[in-house]
């Protein structure tokens, strides 16, 4: 796996416009590991929220929780906006770090739009 982004604050989805989880860590590429295998439970995992579609590293934890307080507090809509800004395609970005593609139920088809 490729190395360490940290502190990093990041977005989450189930699917392309589906439920976002918004999060902040000091060790990014091993929390998405545990998003992807439902370690903690919770909301992430009751929604499954598996895909990393969006992260922003920073230079202190301090910024970054600073950054996910005032993220949190957006419109839904803004939040879809940095999304499709960064990521057009809603790619699962942890594939670039060495992860497996994830295994979608055939019957979720990850370009729906509702």
């Amino acid at each position: 796996m490729a190395r360490n982004i940290a502190p990093a604050v990041y977005l989450m989805a189930s699917k392309r416009n589906g439920t976002l989880y918004i999060g902040v860590t000091s060790n990014l590429l091993q929390r998405v590991a545990q998003h992807r295998a439902g370690t903690f439970g919770g909301f992430s995992a009751a929604h499954d929220v598996k895909s990393l579609v969006w992260f922003e590293s920073h230079p202190t934890m301090e910024s970054a929780i600073l950054r996910e307080k005032r993220l949190k507090a957006w419109k839904r809509g803004w939040k879809l906006d940095l999304i499709e800004s960064a990521n057009p395609d809603w790619r699962d970005l942890a594939i670039d770090y060495g992860f497996e593609p994830l295994q979608l139920d055939s019957s979720v088809r990850w370009n729906d739009e509702g």
